[in-house]
């Protein structure tokens, strides 16, 4: 028996799996690491940034928001199997409009276990591009913290991701008139960053400010939770945006570098203006400047080189700081987690960085070149900020349709007396703390 287990299968050739066709076209290599790449990206919303927002509120609405992130991310992906996916990829091997994917992929009616995209199977590839889909109205979150109802949550959400992030991502990654432009939006500063900011911010003018806001304090109720979840935002960006180059190659090294080193510079520039004004660096003040720099050099990371995600990442870190400024203290506007400054303002400003820097005549700060048929910094950024005026406007008319249409079906906040006792327990009858 044991000279028989020691002889080789080679000789019961029967005995071997067969090799498809379908096989010799997958890279394992890849494959691998966009299952890595997926699985990070799912982290930054659970956990990451349910506990990074869950910190920041007070902790009489620390349940809502995580409630909020855990059923938005069971909803979206419910709504990207039925029709999200199929309006921003449509079916492959189908040339697509400028506008919205064709309708073929219902229901995944086209994605099966053999099927490929590119190297990898395009099971993977929707189940990779369904976290974008989760996250991006997770986002959203932020500009209606502490004072919206669930139901009309839930419903806006829906709506909005297949109304406006499905578009949006068709137009930029799906075959669109955006990407056919040349538009350099690498892991999502259109797509993601700038349509959940300007939701976020068209939801904060229409709820209006908190009870309280500008006149009582309303200092986060858990930083130590905060900085958990921005560590673990850190972490997962990595297979946001190096696992935006769909291969384990030399694309995704570099943006995971760039992306590194954006996070970092973002932080100490936030943390340094504050210690400049204030006195005191502030923990707060570092993790909210690390995502400033993480959202700024997301668009760019596969444009540019490190020394310009440097530039990019300390940029971040002023400009968002000086934006959330301006946004609650001139502005007066009550965007509760600073989700428009800080995603907004950097994934606007990252946009229109990639233009400049993915130049490859830039010396140190050179990047990976113009898109087809450009060949000069400002041939580039006038797509750049067309891709970027498109998706700002598009966002806002839209978001304001839908909020306006669940307000007046369902009603969008909580009465005042609901709002003082808190969204825990008015809403989902709990406590996030019970001592």
């Amino acid at each position: 028996m044991r000279s028989l287990l020691r002889f080789p299968l080679v000789a019961f050739p029967f005995l071997l799996p067969t090799q498809s066709a379908w096989a010799a076209d997958i890279s394992a290599a890849n494959t691998a690491w966009m299952l890595t790449a997926t699985a990070l990206v799912l982290f930054m919303t659970l956990p990451g940034l349910s506990l990074f927002y869950g910190g920041l509120v007070r902790v009489r609405n620390v349940l809502s928001v995580l409630m909020q992130c855990f059923a938005l991310t069971a909803l979206m992906s419910l709504l990207w199997f039925v029709a999200g996916y199929s309006l921003a990829f449509g079916s492959s091997g189908v040339e697509q409009g400028p506008w919205l994917g064709d309708l073929g992929n219902l229901f995944l009616a086209a994605v099966s276990m053999e099927g490929n995209s590119g190297d990898i199977p395009e099971s993977l590839f929707v189940m990779f591009q369904m976290t974008f889909a989760v996250i991006t109205p997770a986002l959203i979150v932020g500009g209606f913290a502490e004072r919206i109802r669930f139901s009309a949550m839930l419903v806006f959400s829906a709506a909005w991701m297949l109304l406006v992030y499905a578009p949006v991502c068709h137009w930029v990654w799906g075959g669109g008139w955006l990407g056919s432009m040349g538009l350099q939006d690498f892991a999502g500063g259109t797509v993601v960053h700038i349509t959940a900011a300007v939701a976020a911010l068209v939801a904060a003018l229409m709820l209006g400010p908190r009870r309280g806001f500008g006149s009582v304090a309303m200092p986060p109720h858990n930083l130590t939770m905060t900085v958990t979840g921005a560590g673990m935002l850190w972490v997962g960006w990595f297979g946001f945006n190096a696992g935006s180059a769909v291969a384990a190659d030399g694309s995704a090294a570099m943006a995971m570098l760039v992306t590194h080193l954006s996070a970092a510079c973002g932080s100490l520039a936030w943390m340094t203006m504050e210690w400049i004004r204030h006195g005191k660096p502030s923990v707060l003040g570092i993790v909210t400047g690390m995502v400033a720099g993480l959202g700024t050099i997301t668009p760019a990371s596969g444009s540019v080189g490190p020394a310009a995600a440097v530039v990019i990442g300390l940029s971040a870190g002023v400009i968002c700081y000086y934006a959330t400024l301006t946004l609650k203290n001139r502005l007066k506007i009550d965007d509760s987690l600073d989700v428009f400054p800080v995603h907004g303002v950097g994934g606007i400003l990252g946009t229109l960085l990639a233009g400049v820097f993915c130049s490859p005549n830039l010396g140190i700060f050179s990047g990976n070149g113009f898109s087809e048929g450009i060949s000069s910094i400002g041939g580039q950024l006038a797509v750049q900020a067309t891709g970027v005026v498109a998706t700002f406007a598009y966002t806002a008319i839209v978001s304001y349709i839908l909020f306006k249409l669940v307000d007046r079906v369902i009603g969008l906040r909580v009465d005042a007396e609901q709002e003082t006792v808190g969204l825990d327990l008015v809403l989902h009858d709990e406590r996030g703390y019970d001592l």
